[in-house]
């Protein structure tokens, strides 16, 4: 994968002309495509209404501007304060897919780039390729009860992950995509890096289990019990003791 840069008015677009030949500012806006559908979810996973699918088939695209969650989103719903062009966040993000986009790593191959400076503030909007069939693992686990090989899976492909040095900042159950052949992605990687292994790869475990939690307490039907949490652990320790 190969960094291009093109300077804006007001900031600059990061792309990949292997992935999107084309690039302009107005590809960073619903207006910008012939189709673009605001991306929802069950059980939490639509996110903020910060993303689109764009494009047609057969290569769609994720559109999703960067939107501050919790508290301090609702006094600043999109703006960061600036710190320069290496660290802001769209172009972090989109280094740190092409890494392990290029490892082998199970994560969106990033397309494009984009900040746009205020004054001391930036807004900013990321555009990856979509995968085709992917699910949230909140969503897989609402249909039916998984068996404990699919479980173990997840925990392995978790541990490819940290033994990759992933961290993930929001390791949730809608952030974990499962596919058609049951295999697992991991999507959104904002405020994500590439760290030594260390105690943030069980505390991202906690998290997950959490996230696990909170869904089956808000949608009592969802297929999930302590015995599916165990088999994900078994997983993860086995796949770590084989490494």
């Amino acid at each position: 994968m190969t960094e291009s840069l093109e300077r804006t008015a007001t900031g600059a677009i990061l792309y990949d002309r292997s992935v999107i030949s084309e690039i302009s500012e107005s590809r960073f806006t619903a207006q910008g495509w012939l189709h673009a559908e605001v991306v929802t979810g069950a059980l939490g996973s639509e996110g903020r209404g910060n993303t689109l699918y764009v494009g047609n088939v057969p290569r769609q695209f994720v559109l999703r501007h960067y939107r501050r969650g919790g508290v301090v989103g609702t006094l600043i719903r999109d703006t960061y304060l600036w710190s320069g062009e290496d660290r802001s966040r769209p172009f972090v993000e989109w280094r740190m897919l092409a890494k392990m986009a290029d490892s082998g790593l199970r994560v969106p191959r990033p397309a494009a780039a984009r900040y746009c400076r205020k004054g001391p503030f930036y807004s900013a909007d990321l555009i990856t390729v979509r995968i085709p069939g992917v699910r949230p693992l909140s969503a897989c686990i609402s249909d039916r009860a998984r068996d404990a090989e699919f479980w173990r899976s997840i925990g392995a492909s978790v541990r490819q992950f940290h033994a990759g040095g992933v961290y993930h900042a929001d390791m949730s159950a809608h952030n974990l995509q499962i596919d058609a052949q049951d295999k697992l992605w991991m999507l959104d990687f904002d405020r994500g890096r590439l760290l030594s292994p260390g105690p943030w790869q069980q505390k991202t475990l906690a998290r997950l289990h959490r996230s696990l939690q909170k869904i089956k307490t808000l949608e009592p039907g969802v297929h999930f019990e302590q015995q599916d949490w165990e088999q994900l652990l078994e997983g993860y320790f086995n796949a770590s003791s084989s490494a």
